[in-house]
């Protein structure tokens, strides 16, 4: 049975994903509209923004932009919550500020209805169809194993495809994870991919999330049942695209010093949203909570998450690969096994991969 917590993640996440695709046509604003939107987008940002010392500044920001006619070329509401979401980006530093037209949005009164078995059903299958976010799986030359992972779905979706992953690539001599275009998503995910990592038994306490308008503090810990464990080396692609439990994820690795991070200082994005509406269809998200990380007691929020090799992203998979071959090489005893990995190495350095080779029917 789920947690009341996950449902309600679980259900956010799907109402926002339904109402992406009921976006219809846009909605003009005057100025008296595009006035009361800044006033609400104000006093949502002071009564929730995770930085009370912020939230003043950034709303004062937004409102006095409009007083003085920084919007009037915003004449319809697309264009108007585009330039408000460029602005709430600009003024905070936050990247987790956007501001959209969802049509028929309406911000919850309370805790949010817990999703119907039919609406788990229809995320369920959403979830499949998009391959539970994992874009490919891939044995590399050398035995080493390929994971590019695009997102991180609900937990209750996708744990069953991150372990049947793992489990796929058991017996490789080393890993790479590819976050390189991981946007993020739900941090109990996260959690859950990283514990194929730990030895079993080695329950780690990971993050905590303080969520201001509640006064809440939620621990997120790895998970003890995970049966598939992976004791090799990994390696982690990032790049200045990878965003929020992307980086979480990241970061953790790091932080265990169980991964070795290869590419670019990621987005910088840790601070959790909610949703609120502004009128007028426009629906600002607005970070209402704060990740910290158990081991360092701070998080990537502004500074990203470093690489412990600095590539540019497109070096990286390439710069991981070589990496791991060299280690594999030096490590493997003298013979044919260790011909074959040193050929592969130089393949790898050079950037070349074996072609196919095919045969005519009838030749050995």
């Amino acid at each position: 049975m789920l947690g009341s917590k996950k449902l309600v993640a679980v259900a956010v996440l799907g109402a926002l994903l339904s109402l992406r695709a009921l976006a219809a046509e846009d909605t003009a604003l005057s100025a008296s509209d595009r006035a009361a939107i800044v006033q609400t987008l104000a006093a949502k940002i002071n009564a929730n923004y995770i930085e009370p010392a912020q939230a003043e500044r950034v709303g004062s920001a937004i409102v006095r932009k409009n007083a003085e006619g920084g919007y009037a070329a915003a004449a319809g509401a697309k264009a108007f919550s585009a330039a408000l979401q460029q602005d709430l980006r600009e003024f905070s530093g936050d990247l987790h500020f956007s501001a959209s037209r969802y049509e028929g949005f309406t911000e919850p009164s309370g805790p949010p209805e817990p999703p119907t078995p039919a609406k788990l059903d229809e995320w369920r299958d959403a979830t499949a169809r998009r391959g539970y976010d994992i874009e490919k799986i891939e044995r590399l030359p050398g035995n080493v194993g390929y994971i590019e992972l695009r997102g991180f779905g609900g937990v209750e979706f996708v744990g069953p495809a991150y372990t049947a992953a793992m489990s796929l690539l058991s017996g490789t001599d080393a890993l790479i994870l590819d976050l390189r275009r991981n946007g993020g998503g739900s941090p109990a995910s996260v959690a859950y991919l990283m514990s194929h990592f730990l030895p079993a038994g080695d329950v780690r306490h990971l993050i905590d999330i303080y969520d201001r308008p509640s006064d809440t503090t939620r621990q997120i810990w790895s998970v003890p049942t995970v049966a598939q464990r992976y004791d090799k080396p990994v390696y982690v692609l990032t790049s200045a695209r990878t965003g929020s439990g992307g980086e979480d994820c990241a970061y953790d690795f790091q932080v265990l010093k169980r991964g070795t991070l290869v590419g670019e200082t990621t987005a910088g994005a840790s601070n959790p949203v909610s949703w609120y509406s502004l009128g007028h269809d426009i629906v600002a998200s607005i970070p209402t909570a704060r990740t910290t990380n158990f081991v360092t007691k701070t998080n990537w929020e502004h500074v990203g998450v470093k690489p412990d090799v600095a590539v540019p992203a497109a070096q990286a998979l390439q710069t991981a690969h070589v990496a791991i071959l060299r280690k594999l090489v030096s490590s493997a005893k003298e013979g044919d096994e260790r011909k074959e990995l040193q050929r592969q190495l130089a393949m790898a350095e050079k950037g070349e991969t074996d072609k196919p080779v095919y045969k005519l029917k009838g030749q050995l």
